[in-house]
């Protein structure tokens, strides 16, 4: 069974940062610190912990926050040269992060150079935002300026940080309704020559498509059609909601529209009865009869008995192909059919359908017993 993360977030953490605020500040009271960072340490989970120990640095660094600020920035170690932040040593840094979302929000230049410097050693995608709702004009020129930073963590927050939808983190209203001034910012970074803030990119177009997607085709179409192979990637995985929703814009931007010639010739599931625990193999065969070359998305879609005896389809990514005139390929998935945290299976009817080119067409059955 895998560790939980908070044992990867013990004591320890608020020891080292007692350590490195008291190098810079000798008159440190790290006693008290420590006693209220770790009061009931030991019940709370990972997120918790760090907001104990923010809350711990609030009652124990100047009360003028400006102040407390500078001391924090003051005392951070050396900045990440990964392309990449990995692992749990990053974590160390997340109660600062808390620190100037919560107490930093009235000193705006003091709070922007304390996320600049975070997020080089870790991330400040969570504590920007309570500057974009507070200071959107103010907070957005000054992302507008990191956009062009020489650090690929600073260029990455410029998306992450404005991402209307991101994971685990309030989302963003004003961004919701009206994304234009994100998209703004994206424009700027849809051809960074880090994979890692491109990847990003996408990511924020795929929120924004959720709640946008006439415009975020519109953007795609536009960057598709002059882009190098690593803009499409970004605008490939851009759409990947719009795409597994069969959005017809999305599937032209990308060259999959319904005049494609292709279709299925076959579809078959390898054994049509199986038990729990068991996998399943879905083969697909695609065609192109026409004299010219087709383009084919396909994607399967499996219909999942529920406990109430009805069925939920869920998309599985099949292939992208690009048949030659008279051409033919062959699209396989294998998929398990064992318990999960996030899947659990049913016995009964299962039906299987292929989507080509946003399109549907009818597969097979197989039966799964208990």
């Amino acid at each position: 069974m895998a560790e939980p993360l908070k044992n990867a977030f013990g004591p320890d953490v608020p020891a080292r940062i007692a350590r490195m605020i008291s190098a810079v500040a000798p008159d440190f009271d790290d006693r008290r610190f420590l006693a209220l960072a770790l009061d009931g340490f030991d019940d709370l989970e990972l997120t918790p912990r760090a907001r104990r120990i923010s809350d711990a640095l609030a009652q124990t660094l100047p009360g003028d926050r400006a102040a407390a600020l500078d001391l924090l920035v003051a005392s951070l170690g050396p900045e990440s040269g990964d392309a990449k932040l990995t692992g749990m040593a990053a974590f160390l840094y997340l109660p600062h992060v808390f620190f100037v979302a919560d107490h930093g929000i009235g000193h705006f230049e003091e709070s922007m150079r304390a996320q600049h410097e975070l997020t080089r050693r870790f991330t400040a995608e969570f504590s920007i935002r309570a500057f974009l709702e507070r200071y959107p004009r103010r907070t957005l020129d000054r992302l507008a300026q990191w956009a062009t930073d020489p650090n690929v963590h600073v260029r990455r927050l410029v998306s992450e940080g404005t991402r209307p939808r991101l994971p685990w983190a309030p989302r963003l209203p004003a961004f919701q309704n009206d994304p234009s001034p994100v998209l703004e910012l994206l424009e700027m970074l849809k051809d960074d020559p880090e994979e890692y803030v491109r990847r990003s990119v996408a990511n924020n177009l795929n929120d924004i498509a959720k709640d946008h997607p006439e415009l975020v085709v519109e953007v795609a179409r536009r960057w598709w059609r002059s882009g190098t192979p690593d803009r499409r990637r970004l605008v490939r995985h851009g759409l990947r909601t719009l795409i597994k929703a069969a959005h017809p814009g999305a599937l032209g931007v990308m060259g999959f529209g319904a005049d494609s010639p292709a279709r299925v010739r076959e579809i078959r599931c390898t054994p049509t009865v199986l038990k729990i625990g068991d996998k399943i193999r879905i083969e697909v065969v695609v065609e192109n009869p026409d004299t010219q070359d087709a383009a084919a998305l396909v994607d399967l879609r499996v219909h999942f008995v529920k406990a109430t005896g009805g069925t939920r389809p869920k998309v599985f990514k099949g292939a992208e192909l690009e048949l030659a005139p008279g051409g033919e390929a062959t699209v396989r998935k294998t998929i398990s059919l064992a318990q999960r945290t996030t899947r659990t299976h049913y016995p009964g009817t299962h039906r299987v359908d292929v989507l080509l080119n946003g399109r549907t067409v009818d597969g097979p059955e197989f039966e799964l017993g208990g």
